[in-house]
C-alpha cells in the first residue's frame, strides 16, 4: 500500500477509542474518510460529529463499499460476518487491521512500541510529553487521551519516528494476532508480564509466549528495554544475542517520599520534584528515559519536561482533594495493576487511612478461573471493596459469583461486596473522611455513578 496513493479509506467499527481517533487523524491529513458501527458512544460520537466523519445512521451497509475505496480498516469489535466486511472481501479491497494500517503509513520510520501488561500507556505519554516539550516531530499511537494531545493517533509525512503503544490482545477478528506482532518495532519496551485477557489466552504460558515472540521480533542492531526486576520478562527478555541486539535492563528510578511528594534523584541535575507516584511509575520513567536516551534526548532536557508531566487520564488522575482527603481514580482492572495502585497511594501517604474501591468489569476478571490471580491484591487498603454488576455477568454468560468466592479469590476475609452502586455510593457518603483516601479503580464506570458528583459529596463528607 503506497502512502501517496491512498484517496478514499473506510472504517469498519469506527466508532471505537482507538479506531474514531484514527478517522480523525486521516482526516486530519485531508484524505476521505467514511465509516460504519452498530453503536457509537460519547466522546467518540461528538468527535466524529464534529469532524463531518459521523455515520447518518448506526449499523452496518455494505453499500457504503465499492472499487473507489483504496482501503478497508477493519476495527476489533467487528464479527468475522460483518456485512461490510463480507462486501469488502468479495470487492476485493485491501483490508487492514488496525496495527497493519499503522505498519503501512510508518515503514519509512523509526518504530518504538512499548510493550508490557501494565505500565504501557505511562511510559508512551511519558516519551510523548518529553518529546513535544523539547520540540521534536514524531508521529503516535496510543490508548488513551493524553494531556496536551487532542488525538490519541498522528500520522504525518514528515516525522522521522513514530511512538507505539504497543497492546498485546487481539488486532481483529480475522488474523487474532496480538497487536505488538504486527508493528515491526526498531526499539522495544517489555514493562512487565501478567497474565491476562484469559479470553483469548487461557493459561499463563501462552499469554507469556506472546511477549516471547514480540522479543524475538526485534531486528539486528534494534534494542530490546525490558524491566530486569520483573521475573517474566526474564523469562522472555534475557539477551540470547547479545551482539546483534541492544538489551538493556530498567529498574526502579532512585528516589524519596517527603510528605506526599516524590523527589527523583539525579546523578547531574540533583533532586527534582514529580507529580508522579508509585514504585510502578518509578519504573515507568526510567523505561521511557531509556528509551529517549536511545532517539538523542539529554538527561537533562528529560527531566525538565517530567517535571510539568501530570499522568495519563485515568491513570492516578487526582480527582479532587482536601487537606486530609485525595480522591483518584485509575484505570486498574488487572491483578498486577490493581496492587501495584493500591501500593502506591498507601506507599505515598502511609499516615492515613485507604478505602480501595475495585469494580470488576473485565472478561477476565469476572472469571471464576482467573479471579484467584487477585489474591493479596487490596491487602494495603485499610478498607478493601470489590464491586460488580450483575447484569455485566449476565450479558457476559458468565456463572455468578458470590461474596465468599471473592472473598476466598482475594485472600481477604475483611473483603466488603457490593453489587448495588447506590449502596456503594452510600457507604462511601457515611465513611468518615478525616486523614482518609478514596481510590477508584475500574475500566468501567460502576454502572455509570457520577464520578465528578461522587469526589464533591465525599469531599464534603
Amino acid at each position: 500500500m503506497e502512502k501517496k496513493e491512498l484517496q478514499r479509506i473506510h472504517l469498519i467499527a469506527t466508532g471505537g477509542s482507538i479506531m474514531h481517533n484514527l478517522a480523525l487523524a486521516l482526516h486530519d491529513k485531508g484524505l476521505n474518510v467514511t465509516g460504519s458501527d452498530d453503536e457509537i458512544f460519547e466522546p467518540a460520537k461528538s468527535r466524529l460529529s464534529a469532524a463531518g466523519l459521523l455515520p447518518a445512521q448506526e449499523g452496518w451497509f455494505p453499500e457504503k463499499l465499492d472499487q473507489t475505496i483504496d482501503a478497508v480498516i477493519l476495527g476489533m469489535h467487528a464479527r468475522p460476518d460483518n456485512p461490510e466486511l463480507l462486501k469488502a472481501q468479495e470487492l476485493g479491497l485491501p483490508i487492514y487491521s488496525f496495527p497493519e494500517f499503522i505498519y503501512e503509513q510508518s515503514k519509512d520510520k523509526q518504530r518504538i512500541v512499548i510493550g508490557g501488561s501494565h505500565g504501557k500507556t505511562s511510559i508512551t505519554s511519558i516519551i510523548m510529553h518529553v518529546l513535544k516539550t523539547i520540540g521534536r516531530k514524531f508521529d503516535y499511537a496510543v490508548g488513551a487521551q493524553i494531556e496536551g494531545f487532542n488525538r490519541m493517533v498522528k500520522l504525518t509525512e514528515d516525522a522521522p519516528i513514530i511512538i507505539i503503544e504497543g497492546d498485546e490482545y487481539l488486532s481483529d477478528p480475522i488474523k487474532r494476532v496480538p497487536k505488538f506482532h504486527l508493528y515491526h518495532h526498531h526499539i522495544a519496551v517489555i514493562s512487565g508480564i501478567s497474565w491476562d485477557h484469559i479470553n483469548v489466552f487461557p493459561d499463563p504460558e501462552m499469554y507469556r509466549d506472546q511477549f516471547r515472540i514480540f522479543a524475538e521480533m526485534t531486528p539486528k542492531a534494534g534494542t530490546l528495554i525490558y524491566n530486569q526486576d520483573d521475573e517474566q520478562v526474564q523469562l522472555v527478555a534475557v539477551p540470547r544475542n547479545p551482539a546483534d541486539i541492544n538489551y538493556v535492563g530498567y529498574g526502579v528510578h532512585d528516589h524519596t517520599i517527603k510528605n506526599g511528594k516524590t523527589i527523583l534523584h539525579t546523578k547531574k541535575d540533583g533532586d527534582i520534584e514529580i507529580q508522579l507516584f508509585g514504585e510502578h511509575n518509578l519504573r515507568n520513567i526510567n523505561a521511557a528515559k531509556e528509551v529517549c536516551k536511545k532517539i538523542g534526548v539529554k538527561a537533562h532536557d528529560f527531566y525538565a519536561a517530567l517535571k510539568t508531566f501530570k499522568g495519563a487520564a485515568k491513570r492516578l488522575e487526582k480527582m479532587g482533594e482536601t487537606d486530609t482527603t485525595v480522591i483518584f481514580r485509575d484505570f486498574a482492572h488487572a491483578p498486577s495493576k490493581v496492587k501495584a495502585t493500591t501500593e502506591a497511594v498507601k506507599a505515598q501517604y502511609p499516615q492515613r487511612q485507604l478505602v480501595a474501591a475495585l469494580e470488576l468489569h473485565t472478561f477476565s476478571s469476572l472469571n471464576k478461573n482467573f479471579i484467584p490471580q487477585y489474591a493479596g491484591a487490596l491487602d494495603k487498603a485499610d478498607e478493601a471493596i470489590v464491586y460488580f454488576n450483575p447484569k455485566t455477568i449476565e450479558h457476559k454468560r458468565m456463572e455468578m459469583l458470590s461474596e465468599d468466592e471473592l472473598k476466598a479469590a482475594f485472600k481477604n476475609p475483611n473483603l466488603k461486596v457490593f453489587t448495588d452502586s447506590e449502596a456503594l455510593q452510600q457507604h462511601l457518603l457515611n465513611y468518615s473522611w478525616q486523614n482518609a483516601n478514596l481510590l477508584l479503580m475500574s475500566s468501567g464506570n460502576y454502572n455509570n455513578i457520577n464520578m465528578e458528583a461522587l469526589t464533591q459529596a465525599v469531599l464534603k463528607a
